[in-house]
């Protein structure tokens, strides 16, 4: 794990800074694919951060080309850190990875 600074905006016209624990995306995908290789539905916390995995499911999501509900992992929160893991290929498909980390400004906090 490593402390960084994001951005967090408080107002239209203010940003605040504030340090942040983010943990290795190694460690959060070995996690992930641990409650995937379970099937099993999951939400906690993990890291320091709120996490959910929801198991695929045979049903096709609503509007959706796909002919069933693509088990999916997301840790963080959405404006600050967030990293999901989407297996809309299938179960045994390697999973679709999204990061939104543009509002981490700095390597390191200690810096």
């Amino acid at each position: 794990m490593v402390t960084v600074k994001a951005r967090i905006r408080v107002h239209d016209d203010y940003n605040s800074l504030v340090p942040v624990v983010i943990p290795e995306l190694d460690e959060v995908r070995q996690f992930a694919s641990g409650l995937h290789a379970r099937g099993e539905s999951w939400t906690g916390d993990v890291f320091g951060w709120l996490a959910e995995y929801c198991a695929e499911r045979p049903e096709a999501p609503l509007d959706s080309k796909l002919s069933f509900t693509p088990a999916e992992f997301c840790i963080g929160e959405t404006g600050v850190w967030f990293f999901s893991l989407l297996w809309e290929h299938g179960k045994d498909a390697p999973p679709v990875e999204f990061l939104d980390n543009k509002n981490i400004l700095v390597e390191s906090a200690g810096d």
